[in-house]
């Protein structure tokens, strides 16, 4: 069943429109993907399809009392408040009930009616408006995008308010929700668990995004916008890339055919006066048609062409450390790790947001000192530095200023290049690379940094969330860039498929400042640590309890009664997982005490805790007894 529909729609900004009638039509239970080159007006059609904008030309048409919910790329978020207000807000007069009761419920000391009257009200408003289902909702987008909930709206930066307008967008359940980079800013837990929100959601999705592995995983059909036309592809992602592939292919082999037949033509057209006397006027008037349909078409944009100005070499042993541990206020953010990173590697760092993968760098860069161990640098070291927070940016600087320093001339390598032609490689012309950088879209402004970073001589890499906002053809330009680098790379991400495609290991966060090194990318990790820790801690379905070993081969006592004992100790915290699970998802629970009520909320994350590390401990002893099975006897 159709929601919504655009029927010849056009709209443009500049020489070419953006939309040039287009059509797309959104049904109910679809998730669409909607891809493109950065600034071919992806965002804009979804401004569009929300109400935000209107074209230019054409009709916009949606059911009758349709909800629209939009995550924009610059959210506005109120400057007043909490958020968890702005979250619960998103709902209306209901919302506005469940943050007072929110701000009421913290407040209260017990001490007086005078809190106690106007919380009995605001419970008496929530029961009649199904009000007690709703706080669950917000609660829960909350804690899955990990959102401080008290925490002021005024300040944030634009990360977490992207996060913020992210969770007002699902909070709505809408009929019809519109995402550009949803998972931006996110680490793997949130990605994890919106790619599952989204697989759930009954209504009609239409997202933008650069993560090649959540658009496989959650689109099912593909939207491609190129030089102002949609094109539907039906099938995922992947299938998309082959299908696209072939079509430009067949494009490429039609212009050349169009333009032969062009030169021919002009070429007889010009021929002299003898030829012009007896010429067909049929086949002026045909060349008339063939150079207007030359002049109305639209080349594809060119490629960019990143290259790296790679310095001398670096000694082989590029850092090393031994036993680091740093902890601040007491928790500890790295602790007891060693490590030795070789010239030519290229190491992912994956943990949560906030785990200390930033800091861990900053220890082994040698800019910030361990609480306890060693760290040893290489020689000849020459790092540049990809900010994820862009603040090597200046944004009242024009784009020349900004990555030519103020010079007209830059020298990669061994060759002086002119700064215009040089940010011409990464696709800006000459007017946009005389714009102020604040004027550049995130896209733009994340394609600016690598122009700057890449024209600094340097032997080691060190990426911080370098493909925010790249569109996914620029993704696999820098992919190959990095796999091409003879030096050294650090890589913060949490995008999956760019993990798996450049690194050749990776440190990961797994608690307490425990960071543990593995071989291969991503999907390396997920094998090397087990499966079933792996879902249980990405996805935490109910998990099978491990069935007992049927052999017992030269484990020592206490680990043979520790592994015979693990499975009935993790169905036993399953089990109490589920009756807590339970009892939150019931609409009562958030009527109790909210010091009960957040008693509760610690103790399912003590359970979640003590299953993964209970099925990491059974994991290792397995591996254990299976490495002493097959050794020799």
């Amino acid at each position: 069943m159709p929601l919504l529909r655009l029927t010849d729609a056009s709209i443009a900004f500049g020489v070419h429109p953006l939309l040039d009638r287009a059509q797309l039509q959104l049904d109910c239970g679809e998730r669409v993907g909607l891809v493109g080159r950065n600034g071919e007006g992806k965002s804009t059609l979804l401004k569009i399809l929300s109400g935000e904008l209107k074209p230019d030309s054409g009709d916009v048409w949606r059911q009758a009392g349709l909800k629209v919910a939009l995550l924009d790329q610059a959210p506005s978020l109120p400057e007043q408040g909490t958020i968890y207000d702005a979250v619960a807000d998103a709902l209306g007069e209901i919302g506005h009930w469940i943050s007072e009761y929110h701000r009421l419920s913290e407040r209260l000391t017990g001490h007086g009616e005078a809190d106690l009257r106007p919380l009995e009200r605001l419970q008496y408003q929530l029961e009649s408006h199904d009000g007690w289902r709703l706080r669950q909702r917000v609660e829960t987008v909350l804690s899955r995008l990990g959102l401080p909930e008290d925490k002021p709206t005024a300040g944030l930066s634009g990360g977490w308010q992207r996060r913020v307008a992210l969770a007002q967008a699902l909070v709505l359940e809408p009929d019809v929700l519109l995402l550009d980079e949803p998972t931006n800013h996110l680490d793997l837990d949130a990605i994890l668990w919106l790619e599952e929100h989204l697989l759930q959601f009954s209504g009609a999705i239409l997202l933008i995004t650069h993560d090649r592995a959540f658009l496989q995983r959650v689109a099912t059909r593909i939207v491609d916008l190129d030089r102002g036309r949609l094109t539907s592809w039906t099938g995922t992602y992947e299938d998309f890339v082959r299908r696209k592939a072939a079509a430009l292919e067949e494009e490429s082999r039609h212009n050349a055919e169009f333009d032969k037949k062009l030169a021919e033509e002009e070429t007889w057209i010009r021929q002299g006066i003898k030829a012009r006397r007896t010429r067909n006027e049929g086949r002026v008037r045909a060349l008339k048609k063939l150079r207007d349909e030359r002049r109305a078409r639209r080349e594809r944009q060119g490629t960019a062409r990143l290259a790296l100005d790679q310095a001398e070499r670096s000694g082989k042993v590029v850092m090393e450390a031994e036993g680091i541990s740093l902890a601040f206020d007491g928790h500890p953010v790295v602790r007891d790790f060693s490590t030795t990173v070789m010239r030519g590697d290229r190491i992912g760092l994956i943990g949560p947001n906030g785990a200390g993968k930033t800091t861990l760098v900053r220890l082994l860069l040698g800019e910030l000192p361990p609480d306890s161990g060693t760290v040893r640098l290489g020689t000849n070291l020459k790092v540049a530095y990809f900010d994820q927070l862009r603040a090597q940016l200046d944004p009242e600087q024009t784009l020349v200023e900004a990555v030519g320093g103020g010079q007209e001339w830059i020298t990669i390598g061994e060759q002086r290049t002119h700064v215009l032609s040089y940010l011409g490689n990464f696709l800006f012309s000459p007017v946009r690379a005389r714009s102020p950088v604040k004027t550049l879209s995130g896209g733009e402004q994340n394609r600016a940094l690598l122009a700057r970073l890449f024209s600094q001589p340097c032997n080691v890499l060190v990426l911080d969330e370098p493909t925010n906002d790249l569109d996914i053809e620029t993704l696999e330009l820098l992919e190959e860039l990095l796999g091409d680098f003879e030096g050294t790379v650090l890589l913060v991400s949490h995008d999956r498929a760019f993990l798996d495609r450049v690194v050749t290991g990776t440190f990961v966060f797994e608690g307490e400042g425990r960071v543990a090194e593995y071989v291969g990318g991503y999907s390396d990790w997920l094998q090397q640590r087990g499966s079933a820790a792996a879902v249980a801690s990405t996805v935490a379905p109910v998990a099978k309890a491990p069935e007992r070993s049927r052999s017992r081969k030269k484990l020592s006592y206490r680990e043979q009664r520790e592994l015979e004992q693990l499975p009935a100790e993790i169905e036993s915290l399953e089990a109490r997982r589920a009756e807590v699970n339970g009892l939150i998802n019931t609409p009562e629970f958030y009527r109790r005490e909210p010091a009960d009520v957040q008693r509760t909320l610690d103790e399912l994350k003590r359970l979640e805790a003590q299953l993964e590390l209970s099925f990491e401990r059974w994991n290792e002893l397995e591996s254990q007894l299976a490495g002493d099975a097959s050794a020799p006897g």
